[in-house]
């Protein structure tokens, strides 16, 4: 229901005369309070994983993994020592735009430095 009011006193935007429609306040419903969290999922999980070649130096393997995974020296040493016996190691496990993001800081800081040393990700099975 719409009630109709008349301004007989001239306002700064209203003309006198001027007839306003006013909104039926029993409309109006107040909105419902969520109390329960919603439930999120995770984000599927993605593992970088550093491959071996024969011409990038184990010693810049190790640095890379300090600086860009923020890996200590001993868990560097580790993760390069198994990429060179195993031919390839997981250095981190991410998030999807992350993992690509890291793999083009790698790509691109050995190319930087002259070295062909490549990644990949894949899905995180464990997740």
């Amino acid at each position: 229901m719409e009630a109709l009011i008349h301004i007989s006193q001239p306002s700064h935007s209203i003309d006198k005369g001027t007839k306003i429609r006013v909104m039926d306040m029993s409309t109006i419903h107040a909105p419902e309070i969520q109390t329960e969290k919603p439930q999120l999922k995770k984000p599927p999980m993605y593992k970088i994983i550093m491959l071996n070649d024969d011409y990038t130096p184990m010693e810049f393997v190790v640095d890379l993994l300090c600086s860009l995974f923020r890996k200590s020296g001993d868990e560097a040493s580790k993760i390069m020592l198994r990429i060179h016996h195993e031919g390839q190691a997981v250095c981190a496990v991410c998030p999807k735009d992350v993992a690509e993001s890291k793999v083009a800081q790698v790509e691109s800081y050995c190319e930087a430095h002259g070295h062909p040393l490549r990644c990949r990700i894949e899905v995180d099975s464990h997740d």
